[in-house]
């Protein structure tokens, strides 16, 4: 806070020194350019520009768009209307101001033309606003996400592209200050192939969310940033530090199965809070690997597969299918006699897997059979030693920024003797409704509230993926049924594209007569 009250201060001193003059010659007063906020207020008059550009100056990221739109206008309402004069005061970060300010004997045009002179200008100016609205609708109210894994597989579907709400919990402020808008933590180089950086490292703004409209509540399905994040899938977390800033790790979604102050323990795969097995919304379907013993016998299961969607699985050693499905599926199959057996593959071994949080070999546990542990909760305070340091020491190190040192039985946190330890934020646990086939909480651990970006609310599109078993048509692909459907609620997911195609109609229509009323 105090380095974003050190930044708007020097703005206010180097805004006054370079136009003071300048708000003179257009018939205002020198202290004018010098008051806070109302000197953008004054500004926006000069320029002939809409009052409510001041309060896009005061929204982070977009501030930094909005200060070049003003440097443009400015040196335009003071004759300087050539590509080359515009490009200059860009450029030179708007101290070209400076020159017409204390050198140049500028005039100042009242009457000037909004519009530039030029087709170019023209374009630029309609393509900055578009990329500044653009922006403003993806980094604070909703943004657009695909499905990219089978995690959540029956909620949602690889190839479902979602609208995520930032709103419900919270819109974030970018802790990247500099940033190319509406990509992610890379950009591909054009007829190359090869991906850079999108964001430049080193220059951020501190943590800060609006205030949201809910909270996160059980079972919800959150997209967030992946706290771990590697390609590494399915490896050793332990130790693992992520250097990328935080909101440009890869986004993840899935289902948030416990929240601050839970005990969470998986138990032959079933989580349960607090000693209760939970209980999934009706549209959740729970899916694990099953063993399928025909006897070796071929039988027919295109049929099954379609009606139950299996995607995944395939043909063991010995003549068994390996099938990644939910209970509903099983007990169908149950009731063909010619199937010998379906058993659940569970992991019952007692051992301990790197993989598996805490990577500490106090605990030997797997995806299948994990816990009980806590879920921290801002204010709450834990002991620490030598049992609960591997929770919490990637808490306490990476996601709340100690100085963490463990010395024998002593654990040192900012270079002093820690036997406590108070959270400071709110944690949650992440996993994926298939089971067997995701990479979640319990291989990587916490998710901290300040990585979560937001509530999945809407699926807009939905397309499968290409099958060489079954080729389709782009347009026979696409799941017509999920176009327009809400993500969470109960009951069969309802198609709202015949409301939204009425909606777009209802516009287009207001807008035609508006202009024809206008003209």
């Amino acid at each position: 806070m105090t380095n974003l009250i050190l930044f708007f201060l020097i703005v206010q001193v180097i805004h006054f020194l370079g136009t003071w003059k300048l708000y003179q010659k257009a018939g205002r007063k020198a202290w004018e350019a010098a008051v806070p906020i109302y000197n953008a207020y004054v500004l926006t008059k000069i320029i002939n520009r809409p009052w409510w550009w001041v309060i896009l100056l005061f929204i982070p990221i977009i501030n930094l768009m909005m200060f070049p739109a003003f440097w443009v206008e400015t040196v335009r309402s003071f004759g300087k209307e050539k590509t080359s004069q515009l490009l200059l005061v860009v450029f030179t970060l708007g101290f070209y101001i400076y020159y017409l300010n204390y050198i140049e004997d500028v005039k100042y045009q009242a009457e000037r033309q909004l519009k530039p002179f030029t087709k170019t200008g023209e374009w630029v100016t309609s393509i900055v606003f578009a990329i500044i609205a653009a922006t403003l609708v993806h980094t604070y109210f909703m943004r657009p996400y695909t499905i990219p894994t089978s995690s959540l597989e029956k909620s949602l579907l690889i190839g479902d592209y979602l609208f995520v709400s930032k709103f419900h919990y919270g819109a974030r402020v970018p802790k990247t200050a500099l940033a190319l808008p509406m990509v992610h933590d890379t950009m591909p180089i054009f007829f190359t192939g090869k991906r850079v950086r999108s964001y430049v490292k080193g220059v951020s703004l501190p943590y800060f969310r609006f205030p949201g409209f809910q909270k996160i509540k059980r079972n919800d399905i959150v997209v967030f940033n992946w706290p771990a994040d590697t390609v590494r899938f399915f490896r050793d977390y332990s130790g693992i530090h992520v250097d990328k800033p935080m909101d440009k790790k890869s986004n993840y979604v899935k289902r948030c199965v416990g929240v601050p102050g839970d005990s969470l323990e998986v138990r032959d795969g079933y989580v349960f809070i607090n000693g209760k097995q939970t209980v999934l919304p009706d549209r959740a379907k729970t899916q694990f690997y099953y063993t399928v013993d025909t006897g070796g016998k071929k039988i027919k299961l295109q049929r099954f597969f379609e009606e139950y969607d299996i995607t995944e699985g395939g043909q063991l050693s010995d003549g068994r299918l390996m099938l990644n499905m939910t209970q509903d599926a099983a007990d169908y199959l149950k009731t063909i006699k010619s199937i010998k057996s379906i058993s659940r593959n569970i992991d019952t071994t007692i051992s301990f897997d790197k993989h598996i949080f805490p990577h500490d070999s106090q605990y030997a546990w797997n995806k299948d059979n994990f816990g009980p542990i806590y879920i921290p909760r801002k204010g709450d305070k834990v002991i620490l030693d030598a049992k609960s340091i591997p929770f919490y020491k990637r808490i306490i190190k990476e996601y709340e920024g100690n100085d963490l040192a463990i010395d024998g039985t002593n654990i040192y946190i900012n270079g002093k003797i820690a036997d406590f330890y108070t959270f400071k934020q709110d944690y949650y646990w992440m996993m994926g409704d298939n089971r067997h086939n995701s990479e979640d909480a319990r291989y990587w651990g916490y998710v901290p509230f300040d990585h979560v970006v937001g509530k999945p609310v809407f699926i807009w599109f939905s397309i499968e993926n290409i099958d060489p078993r079954n080729p389709k048509s782009w347009f026979q692909r696409i799941r017509k049924e999920r176009l327009f459907t809400t993500v969470h609620y109960s009951g069969k997911p309802r198609s709202y594209l015949p409301h939204f195609l009425v909606f777009i109609a209802i516009l287009w229509g207001w807008s035609y007569f508006r202009k024809k009323r206008k003209a």
